[in-house]
């Protein structure tokens, strides 16, 4: 047993059961006790439930894809650029398609090669040509 102040502030016998009576009182959670940290100057470790770790997990590895995939899109602009100047170059004219000036240029060769480094030297997606672009192509043609 511990003496309990009453409501008027005289001593009674009584058990402190962790029931509050009015007028009991209380220190405020700010209030340091003697070797204790209080909460403001220790606050506790952040703390993610399940769905929290989850979505952590997805939003890296998106991030993660993300810069590896604009990683990689900048390594092919950068090995793709390849200088122009004195090369020979066409005009494309309408009904010309990147195969008929592979052939043209590469005489007896395979065009397909040809095509694709038109394609790679000119920066082109694909192999779809407009009328009035500019085109320049390989001096040095493999398999010639």
């Amino acid at each position: 047993m511990e003496t309990v102040l009453s409501r008027h502030g005289n001593p009674s016998k009584g058990s402190l059961s962790g029931s509050r009576r009015w007028g009991d009182a209380e220190r405020p959670s700010h209030v340091a006790v003697e070797g204790r940290r209080t909460e403001k100057e220790n606050p506790p470790p952040l703390r993610l439930t399940r769905r929290g770790r989850i979505v952590l997990v997805i939003l890296i590895a998106i991030v993660s894809l993300a810069a590896l995939w604009l990683g990689t899109r900048a390594a092919v602009t950068a090995s793709t650029t390849r200088p122009v100047e004195g090369l020979p170059r066409v005009t494309v004219q309408e009904g010309d398609t990147l195969w008929e000036i592979a052939v043209s240029a590469v005489g007896a060769g395979d065009p397909g090669v040809v095509v694709r480094e038109i394609m790679d030297l000119n920066g082109l997606p694909d192999p779809l040509i407009r009328p009035g672009t500019t085109l320049y192509l390989p001096r040095d043609v493999p398999g010639q």
